[in-house]
């Protein structure tokens, strides 16, 4: 029998009888946790956006980290930039005078296209808590490629709509292994910082974290980490602290204190929003067309690149067809979503030039999620942060970074939980399927094997210590691992095989990679500030070598 198995036979009776006392309240949260609100989702239209037959300097295909940093440098040096969002602008308020929904409460806003929640916590105490939905095209896309779902946010500001913002630059030491042909001085000297400063980044105040209810989970999270000789980190965020620190006081209207974060965030998180594509826009120089989504691209006869754009509506309908031509194109659709384009524009012919590393190259980051049912006598808090700010460092002796994350469920669960990235060297490859006219992905469940193997070695020690065992009614019933997603997909069009050493495509002049999929893989921790601190490398070179 496996080690799993055993450890599940193990659990069984011992997961129910100590902690259904300490959790019996849970099974009213799950209800709430998994509701629905059924009010019909309304019909929204892209408002002022590009027009068919436009020709314009420079195209940016999404609206995430890199497409960001791209649209903002280019404007700066006296360029126009028109960037395509296949998601929402979410600057509109529903029906409850707020543009996110809760995180308790999914609604039409949470889920693009679906008919059916499909959150990554999918059960609690073995009960299913997954609801249906209106189809919209909301927030966040739980996209099934195969054997994994791969979690992205849909809208202006690509995935900093959706995460916990957890704003890590990896260490020096780890940094060869992440981007092998990128000069290290530079990054940490230069683009490192311009990143950090650029999002916003800060760390919480350690006297503030030691006294307030909100982050008594990560309290015990530290503590338990200590105890089995783990270096518990502190975390830098692109949340406004000052403004969490107001939301405890009750002073202002509350965010990550309710529990908001995995269907967007209502008022303290500096997302990209509010930074690097607030002044963008503010140039003047930068135009955004949300409910667009590019399907073609190829060389026009007279220069430059001929690309198809269907304009949709929020039930997913196509409402228009329109043809753009565009001297340069940047692809920031993100690591699935640039993949995909490319694998297939290379497949139909539309760019045949393409060499043959595009698709190749892709990993979760190793994620692997987990929690862990603590004493009765441990517990950790019915008020908790949504935004994590510390993380249990075990990546030199074990492979692994966690996460000490939140359980928002407004009641006390007595339970630690983790997202755990870590060193996984499993690699996945794109590929096109002519019969279903799409692009599959051939990663499989049984790779996540090395990264759960990897989290094991901090939490199995956790356990041993505490005298606790793992929960096993979240991911399923039974089930210990969440092995099934990934919040942090990356790579696809690698630097320097896909691209040349700045992201340029291999085979097209003015055609450039910018986001997640130029790094191979795995980035050590959270990846957003690397994605952000390449993208500054990489638009600084070409700004002054091609334009």
């Amino acid at each position: 029998m496996s080690d799993t198995a055993q450890q599940n036979k193990a659990s069984r009776g011992v997961s129910r009888r100590r902690f259904m006392a300490g959790t019996s309240s849970i099974i009213g949260a799950v209800s709430l946790a998994g509701r629905a609100i059924a009010a019909e989702a309304p019909l929204v239209t892209a408002a002022a956006s590009i027009p068919s037959g436009a020709h314009v300097p420079v195209l940016v295909i999404g609206t995430g980290y890199g497409g960001s940093v791209a649209a903002l440098r280019l404007a700066q040096a006296g360029i126009d930039v028109q960037m395509v969002e296949m998601g929402m602008a979410w600057d509109t308020p529903g029906s409850d005078g707020k543009i996110f929904a809760n995180t308790t409460s999914p609604d039409y806003r949470s889920y693009w296209l679906r008919t059916r929640t499909k959150q990554p916590i999918s059960n609690f105490l073995g009960f299913p808590i997954d609801k249906d939905v209106p189809r919209y095209t909301g927030i966040l896309d739980a996209e099934e490629m195969g054997q994994i779902i791969v979690y992205q946010g849909r809208g202006v500001g690509g995935g900093s709509l959706v995460n916990g913002g957890m704003a890590v630059t990896p260490k020096r030491e780890n940094f060869g292994a992440i981007l092998p042909s990128v000069n290290a001085d530079e990054m940490y000297g230069t683009y490192y910082p311009r990143a950090r400063a650029g999002l916003g980044v800060a760390t919480v105040d350690p006297t503030w974290f030691d006294s307030t209810d909100c982050y008594q989970y990560a309290r015990v999270g530290r503590k338990q980490a200590q105890r089995s000789g783990f270096p518990f980190v502190f975390v830098p965020d692109v949340y406004d602290w000052g403004y969490m620190e107001q939301e405890a006081a009750g002073t202002v209207p509350k965010s990550a204190l309710a529990g908001e974060i995995l269907y967007g965030n209502n008022y303290g998180k500096k997302s990209l929003q509010k930074t690097y594509l607030a002044q963008a826009k503010a140039t003047g120089k930068v135009t955004i067309s949300p409910l667009h989504k590019v399907t073609s691209v190829s060389p026009a006869a007279g220069g430059g690149y001929t690309v198809l754009i269907d304009q949709i509506n929020t039930t997913g309908d196509t409402t228009a067809t329109k043809t753009v031509t565009a001297d340069r194109v940047f692809f920031a659709a993100g690591s699935v979503g640039t993949s995909k384009l490319l694998v297939k524009l290379k497949a139909t012919g539309a760019l045949p030039g393409l060499n043959d590393q595009i698709g190749k190259g892709w990993g979760d980051n190793g994620n692997v999620m987990c929690g862990r049912a603590n004493h009765l006598w441990d517990p950790t808090g019915a008020l908790q942060s949504s935004i994590p700010c510390g993380g249990i460092d075990n990546w030199t002796a074990g492979g692994a970074f966690a996460e000490v994350a939140p359980l928002p469920t407004g009641i006390e669960t007595y339970a630690s939980f983790y997202l755990s990235i870590t060193n996984n060297p499993n690699r996945a490859q794109f590929s096109w399927n002519a019969a279903t006219g799409n692009v599959d992905l051939n990663w499989q469940t049984a790779w996540k094997q090395p990264g759960i193997d990897m989290a094991k070695s901090i939490f199995d020690k956790i356990n041993a210590k505490e005298g606790t065992i793992y929960r096993t009614d979240l991911f399923g019933v039974y089930k210990i691992w969440g092995d099934h997603l990934t919040y942090h997909p990356l790579g696809g069009a690698v630097l320097n095989k896909a691209t040349d050493n700045y992201g340029r495509l291999q085979g097209y002049s003015g055609l450039y990679v910018i986001d997640g999929s130029l790094i191979p893989g795995n980035t050590s921790v959270n990846p957003f500030v690397t994605i952000t601190a390449l993208a500054e490398r990489n638009i600084e070179k070409i700004i002054a070598t091609d334009l």
